[in-house]
């Protein structure tokens, strides 16, 4: 077993995480992240209003109860989703919510949100939609969503947004870049006609290569450090 990242390491992880998507307009005045630490039942997650110049100092060290053992700012208000999937999901090493915009825009539809670009391949079993779009802020709802989500990848929420479990914060950045990334191009698609969906067997093939290597997760994360440099 690969040794995990301290929490000085795991903050600033989140923290290019976290400008990442904000540049990209993933979180829009809503949204946060999460890692799971070393000790199984503490996790690092964005506070409440996390601004677009956000330091690595601002995460909040919780425990899985959302006891805070670190830090002093306000916790997000749908912290249940974070702590109900990892007590849920025991796989799960980070967390992402978001409400972007084509992600979202398939919870509101009657059009289903499959792979249509290969790289969504990775959404092969599925990406199931939660039905309800109350805020996930008691533990009761976050078990709902826990359940809806169940070992999938990816879940939408229903006229909400989207929530992401991944083991790592490398492959969580991964997953939501592609997850939006489909959902444009499958709704780029659908404008101009019928969609047409990879097929079970073409997907296992580009999912297996995928998770081989991870090469497209390590991509999109050089991009996401990349980009940090650069700020």
């Amino acid at each position: 077993m690969p040794e995990m990242d301290s929490n000085a390491i795991l903050a600033e992880k989140l923290n290019k995480a976290w400008r990442f998507f904000y540049r990209r307009g993933f979180i829009d005045g809503f949204g946060h992240i999460s890692a799971r630490t070393a000790i199984p039942d503490q996790v690092l997650v964005s506070p409440h209003s996390l601004a677009h110049d956000s330091e690595p100092e601002d995460f909040v060290l919780v425990d899985l109860e959302g006891r805070v053992l670190w830090g002093d700012a306000p916790l997000p208000g749908e912290l249940p989703i974070h702590l109900e999937i990892y007590k849920h999901r025991s796989d799960v090493g980070s967390i992402a919510h978001f409400h972007c915009l084509y992600a979202t825009s398939f919870s509101m539809s009657d059009q289903t949100l499959g792979a249509s670009y290969f790289l969504a391949s990775i959404f092969r079993e599925g990406i199931p939609v939660h039905p309800e779009s109350s805020f996930v802020n008691t533990p009761a709802r976050g078990v709902a969503l826990a359940e809806s989500l169940g070992p999938h990848r990816a879940a939408l929420m229903k006229a909400h947004g989207v929530v992401i479990a991944a083991p790592d914060i490398i492959e969580m950045v991964g997953t939501a870049f592609i997850l939006e990334d489909n959902a444009r191009r499958t709704w780029t698609s659908a404008a101009m006609g019928e969609v047409e969906f990879l097929s079970d067997e073409v997907m296992r093939s580009i999912e297996t290569e995928i998770m081989k290597h991870r090469g497209p997760f390590r991509r999109i994360w050089a991009l996401c450090e990349a980009e940090y440099r650069e700020s």
